[in-house]
């Protein structure tokens, strides 16, 4: 069993997701949700840099780009906003980026407990 102080750093990595997740309902423009992503995005990893925290926001970027349209493209999956390549919201792949980031910061944390 993870420990109360994981359990809270895990807490911290996820907050920007639940932050962006929360957005979404209240900005109808995708553009400006892609935006405060961004600078969500870069506050947060700003706050804490740790090792390979950029390859895991670029690999889940692109590799969700890939999947969602894939699921978009075969019909598993639809959007109503469907700015970025003409098949899902842009602000997406942005989500998805730092939730890369945030599951290895999880993964990273217990690992070190268990060790």
């Amino acid at each position: 069993m993870p420990s109360q102080a994981n359990i809270i750093k895990i807490i911290a990595s996820a907050l920007p997701i639940v932050l962006m997740i929360g957005l979404i309902p209240f900005v109808d423009n995708d553009y400006l949700l892609t935006g405060a992503y961004i600078v969500i995005i870069v506050a947060w990893m700003m706050t804490k840099r740790e090792k390979n925290d950029f390859l895991f926001l670029l690999f889940g970027f692109f590799a969700m780009i890939i999947s969602e349209y894939f699921f978009v493209s075969t019909g598993v999956e639809a959007f109503t906003r469907n700015s970025l390549l003409g098949v899902m919201p842009l602000w997406l792949p942005f989500l998805w980026a730092y939730a890369f980031v945030a599951i290895k910061r999880s993964i990273v944390i217990l690992m070190e407990e268990n060790a």
